[in-house]
């Protein structure tokens, strides 16, 4: 980094020391509960008592994500994950849904870890900007969820 660089970096965003404490405190919680069972139960609550927080276009379309995914990703778990609501495999994060409020963004974006087999030669996308959630982009999310969870 430069010195100019040096100069005017100022740490991180309000919004992103949020999240780092959301994921903080979400660890904690998780540690704290007791069989898998339990444990399962109370993320899919704290998903959707997130979703449910949301400003209403980012919650009617979180409510939409979600729905496809546990449809069409059974075996994918709900989860946490930095404050947004994330599908997980062997608790390792495969989707998440980021709201646009989150970090005051103009849209919100389902997003794509490293383990998702999204796999399309030498270059594919990873994450996919949402401003409305359509039939026929509930489709697109279903057939991309599917591919992710391989």
């Amino acid at each position: 980094m430069s010195t100019a660089e040096s100069s005017t970096y100022a740490g991180f965003t309000a919004e992103e020391r949020a999240a780092m404490r959301d994921h903080a405190q979400e660890v904690k919680k998780a540690a704290r509960r007791g069989s898998a069972a339990e444990k399962a139960a109370a993320a899919e609550r704290d998903v959707l008592a997130k979703i449910a927080d949301m400003q209403e276009s980012d919650r009617v379309m979180a409510e939409r994500v979600h729905a496809v995914v546990r449809a069409h990703a059974p075996e994918l778990a709900p989860k946490l994950w930095y404050g947004m609501p994330a599908y997980a495999r062997d608790g390792k994060v495969v989707c998440f849904f980021q709201s646009a409020e989150k970090f005051k963004a103009r849209y919100a974006t389902l997003g794509f870890s490293d383990l998702a087999a999204l796999d399309d030669g030498p270059m594919w996308a990873a994450g996919f900007a949402l401003t409305e959630v359509t039939d026929e982009v509930e489709e697109r999310i279903a057939a991309l969820v599917r591919r992710a969870a391989g």
